[in-house]
């Protein structure tokens, strides 16, 4: 019933025993599918092992800007390797993350522009990170063509009367502005938000989702962080995506059910996931 857009199975923190337990936690509730998103190559062969375990589970594969200055050339072709599995279904979290810089900012800004260029040489969608780095981010986006007439047309067109194109980009754990947010959607974006929308003072990522329309919004946990309310204090894990879109339909006035549907028939397509698989 439910889609976790984001989470990290692969967290270096768990040990087997504890990762074990993930699994049984996922496998026992109404959680119908994840997404394990690698920020490393070694993290990213584990997403998509996972991946290959469980039909419930697939890949994201990529180098977090956290990561950027360890990356090189040689490692973005194992990336590529990686990303040619037919259950790794995107190149991400790649971005930008000018907040904790962990990495200098000229080789976080490279290595997210060739990671674009290769989700464009393989027609993937991208996962994107982006904290307090809005302007460098779209920007780079749009240089690299992210945003391009000729990736859209790589992709099936949105459902729905208007049949808008779909980039196939997805802001992961939204941050910024609501005004971005609809700039980004009328670019082809999609939008995702974690547990941080359940907070009280959280009231600006409210409005977002308040005004970005529910056929490009996803839900997620981001766990094992951004534990959402009732649970915080505790770490994350992907039942909890729930709460998420508990507040979703608050915010929106609308029933628990219809975001579950909705927000698992946006990760469906935008990951381009079937029932079969």
């Amino acid at each position: 019933m439910l889609f976790d857009s984001h989470t990290h199975l692969n967290n270096e923190t768990y040990n087997p025993e504890q990762r074990e337990a993930l699994f049984q936690a996922i496998q026992s509730s109404s959680v119908s599918y994840v997404m394990d998103i690698g920020f490393d190559l070694a993290s990213s062969a584990m997403a998509l092992d996972h991946a290959k375990r469980f039909s419930w589970c697939f890949a994201v594969v990529g180098c977090h800007p956290h990561e950027a200055s360890g990356f090189d050339h040689d490692q973005l072709q194992l990336l590529e390797e990686l990303a040619r599995h037919p259950k790794a279904k995107a190149i991400g979290e790649i971005g930008l993350d000018y907040y904790r810089n962990l990495s200098p900012k000229e080789d976080q800004q490279y290595w997210f522009s060739q990671q674009i260029q290769l989700a464009n040489q393989l027609q993937m969608p991208i996962v994107i990170h982006d904290r307090d780095a809005h302007e460098d981010v779209m920007r780079i986006l749009k240089e690299e063509g992210a945003f391009s007439s000729q990736r859209r047309s790589g992709f099936p067109k949105r459902p729905g009367d208007l049949q808008e194109e779909d980039a196939r980009v997805l802001l992961h754990c939204y941050s910024g502005s609501k005004e971005q947010a609809l700039q980004y959607i009328k670019l082809g974006a999609t939008i995702s938000v974690a547990g941080p929308v359940t907070f009280d003072n959280a009231r600006r990522l409210q409005d977002v989702v308040r005004e970005v329309p529910l056929d490009y919004l996803l839900i997620e946990t981001d766990a094992p962080y951004l534990t959402p309310v009732p649970h915080r204090g505790k770490p994350n894990q992907s039942p909890y995506v729930e709460h998420v879109a508990r507040k979703v339909a608050e915010i929106k006035g609308i029933s628990y059910e219809e975001v579950a549907r909705k927000t698992r028939e946006n990760g469906q397509r935008f990951f381009d996931i079937s029932d079969s698989e």
